[in-house]
């Protein structure tokens, strides 16, 4: 099967598309990947993947654009459109996976317009525009927040199960911003460093690129050491050493902690569209995997709670038993059975 996998612009998006490339060449299968020359898509494949080939075409959002911005980004994403049907032809593709993300509309339209089955994957508990538009049209519509999806769980690459671990004691915590990072957790992690540096607690963080100086002065001026991160794709590791996380609520990082056993508290992101990040924290909360607290609440004070709260174990030993296995190979799966 020749597999065409489309989307991204954000760290979440783009690291499903790694789980469906693993699941998908360990299944014997050639895949391509469209994605875009803005957002985070080349920073993932653009040097190294498993991918025949990559193409990054000129697009960006259309739903926070006005007047002429708005005009100027329904032309790039048709001129996209254009060439993801040329794309679709030259490599005989099979089949369209759609991880969302404003990238992923040439490749799903051209997709839909040359009669090739869409395939598509929601990653947050608020659906996306694109993906809602697209929904009708597709073979397959899969959502870990539906009851109604085929496929229960959410796709990540195998190492966060295979490395999942009990958390029984707090002797490392790590600082999670997404692939942008996040300036709250930043300053949060600043300032409960001595606290965790005297409680002999190590500190993992990243702090994303455009914060990195800062706070890597700031932790000098502080004297505590660190393990400190621009941005790195060596997260599976990290979460696997961490004991507690401190995290945005981007749907990948919260499942691929999930998935990990490594109980977090949640600080979402407050202008994400729809608030889809407080949403997908929410349903941790509400099984009682985790916990959550909105940006300008206290942080800091809820943050050296759970320093001292026993629940660690209980927590940890819940994600685990709640976590799914798998789901990218089924979703390949899927994909092999409905192309039939």
């Amino acid at each position: 099967m020749n597999l065409c996998i489309t989307g991204g612009g954000t760290g979440g998006h783009l690291m499903i598309a790694e789980s469906l490339l693993e699941a998908a060449t360990k299944a014997g299968h050639k895949c391509i990947f469209i994605g875009s020359t803005h957002g985070q898509d080349r920073k993932y494949f653009e040097k190294e993947s498993a991918f025949a080939e990559v193409f990054f075409l000129e697009t960006t959002g259309v739903v926070n654009q006005k007047g002429l911005g708005k005009f100027k980004a329904l032309f790039k994403i048709f001129k996209a459109f254009l060439r993801s049907r040329s794309l679709i032809k030259e490599y005989k593709i099979d089949a369209t996976y759609s991880v969302g993300g404003f990238s992923a509309a040439p490749a799903s339209f051209a997709s839909l317009s040359k009669s090739i089955p869409l395939f598509i994957h929601e990653q947050n508990a608020v659906e996306g525009r694109l993906n809602s538009l697209l929904k009708p049209y597709a073979k397959s519509f899969i959502s870990a927040y539906s009851k109604s999806s085929s496929i229960q769980g959410y796709p990540i690459k195998e190492i966060f199960a295979h490395n999942a671990r009990e958390r029984r004691e707090l002797k490392t915590i790590i600082f999670l911003g997404g692939s942008h990072g996040a300036k709250a957790i930043n300053d949060l992690a600043l300032s409960v460093a001595k606290t965790l540096d005297e409680k002999d607690i190590k500190i993992i963080h990243q702090a994303g690129e455009a914060d990195f100086e800062r706070v890597k002065k700031e932790y000098e001026k502080l004297g505590v050491d660190v393990d400190l991160y621009a941005f790195t794709k060596e997260l599976p590791a990290l979460i696997t050493q961490a004991d507690l996380a401190v995290s945005r609520a981007g749907a990948s990082t919260l499942w691929e902690l999930t998935a990990n056993g490594c109980p977090a508290l949640y600080v979402p992101y407050p202008y994400a569209a729809g608030d889809h990040q407080f949403h997908n924290a929410s349903f941790i909360v509400e099984n009682e995997l985790g916990w959550c607290e909105r940006e300008g609440e206290d942080l800091e004070k809820k943050l050296l709670e759970l320093l001292e709260n026993p629940e660690l174990s209980i927590k940890s030993a819940k994600l685990l038993s709640y976590s799914t296995s798998d789901v990218a190979k089924k979703m390949i799966q899927e994909v092999e059975e409905k192309i039939q």
